[in-house]
């Protein structure tokens, strides 16, 4: 894959995260899912905004957090996702530039504003997550250039992408394009609530070679399968599946290949402050390896790591260099 410009190029939902601590009862009264992603309208966005405790914005959005990440190993990396010319649009353009991304998508003049996701995080480290699309549902075929899909190693994608219509056909263009190019498809399932929305369209996309490469927690498996049996689910996989990474919070990961199943610990973390990103970034992780040659177990470890580092802190972005952490475990 080293004739490409790009080792992998991501395409989401451009959203900027507002971040902020809550209590188990601030879920239940709001009628939240604990754990979960519900898309909401912008007056319920307001209202949350209005009740939620003090918060803190950084850029989010899930396929641009595992594409910072994967800048952050020293990869070569490109997003695609629709923003706003306002405030939080400018804020995410800047942010994910300065992350040494390449963001070349054009603002959108009218519409909605930009994308934003409301996580409440509480006490045991997990996150509850309330999206207003705004902007990024407008998402459309032209945003993705051909030339920039062509030139990426890998095209990423996140299954959020599957629920406005316009970004649906966005995604299918960019993996016809990718394909006809030689290169390979990657999908995140994204949420367990996405996957029981869409579960059939998934499955064809797995089943069809849509997908060469698919990422999914244990939650999100177990729901595409409809079975509450996690080596159930592994086996219906592995008969769909080319490639794909089931990961299981600090029991590992287990990656699904034609040689079967092979599991993959996760590394230790003194305190789990925020999973917000965790499965992102072990798909920054796991996507370098793949793009580099790397065995699959070594790419595995290596997004093990990156979700290890997301963990112990707020906000979904690595804070240190994952590439001088990689060297510091031998993983380069």
């Amino acid at each position: 894959m080293s004739s490409a410009r790009y080792d992998v190029v991501g395409i989401g939902n451009a959203i900027v995260d507002v971040i902020a601590r809550a209590e188990d009862g601030f879920l239940l009264g709001h009628g939240m899912h604990k754990g979960g992603m519900q898309l909401i309208d912008e007056a319920r966005a307001e209202a949350i905004y209005a009740e939620m405790g003090p918060a803190i914005e950084i850029s989010g959005g899930s396929a641009a957090n595992t594409i910072v990440g994967v800048a952050s190993f020293g990869a070569r990396a490109a997003f695609v996702g629709k923003a706003k010319d306002d405030q939080l649009g400018r804020t995410f353009a800047h942010d994910i530039r300065a992350a040494s991304v390449a963001f070349t998508t054009p603002f959108a003049s009218a519409g909605p504003s930009t994308g934003r996701c409301y996580i409440l995080v509480t006490p045991d480290g997990e996150r509850t997550m309330n999206t207003y699309l705004g902007a990024a549902q407008h998402l459309a075929p032209e945003d993705v250039d051909r030339e920039l899909i062509s030139a990426s190693a890998i095209t990423y994608l996140e299954g959020y992408l599957w629920d406005p219509h316009n970004a649906k056909e966005a995604f299918r263009r960019a993996a016809a394009l990718a394909h006809e190019a030689g290169r390979l498809v990657a999908l995140s399932l994204s949420d367990a609530f996405c996957v029981d929305r869409w579960r059939e369209e998934f499955r064809d996309l797995i089943r069809g070679g849509t997908v060469d490469v698919l990422f999914a927690n244990e939650a999100e498996l177990k729901s595409l399968y409809e079975t509450a049996d996690f080596g159930t689910a592994a086996a219906a996989l592995r008969e769909e599946a080319r490639l794909a990474v089931i990961t299981r919070s600090e029991q590992g990961c287990v990656v699904v290949n034609a040689r079967g199943l092979e599991p993959v610990g996760a590394f230790p973390v003194e305190r789990v402050i925020d999973t917000t990103g965790a499965g992102d970034l072990f798909a920054a992780g796991f996507l370098v390896g793949l793009a580099r040659g790397a065995p699959h177990a070594t790419a595995a470890r290596l997004g093990a790591l990156a979700a290890a580092e997301v963990i112990g802190h707020l906000g979904a972005r690595p804070e240190t260099s994952l590439k001088d952490l990689a060297a510091q475990h031998g993983l380069v």
